[in-house]
């Protein structure tokens, strides 16, 4: 008895808008991830956790001049402080997946 497996790069990419232990997300939660998702990897690893604010938010590029991120779908703001926690629990994630 064989068994064929059909596998494509699609059945093969990881959902970073849902993490492992991430709780209920709103559709905030999961634009923000979704941002994230589709960044680069060269990008990603250039950030610094010692980095200021002020730094993040150059970095990035994408943040409004009141400090707040430019989402689409969002039902509430995203500072940089949220940004950066979910920032760093998807580098965390995210770049021990692509070593492996």
């Amino acid at each position: 008895m064989s068994i064929e497996l059909s596998m494509t790069i699609e059945d093969l990419k990881i959902d970073f808008e849902h993490l492992p232990g991430d709780g209920p997300l709103d559709e905030t939660d999961v634009s923000l991830r979704a941002y994230l998702a589709n960044l680069s990897e060269s990008h990603l690893r250039e950030y610094n956790a010692a980095w200021s604010d002020d730094r993040v938010i150059e970095w990035d590029g994408n943040f409004r001049n009141d400090g707040v991120l430019m989402l689409v779908c969002c039902e509430r703001d995203v500072d940089v402080r949220e940004f950066r926690t979910v920032l760093e629990r998807h580098l965390a994630y995210r770049l021990t997946v692509e070593d492996e």
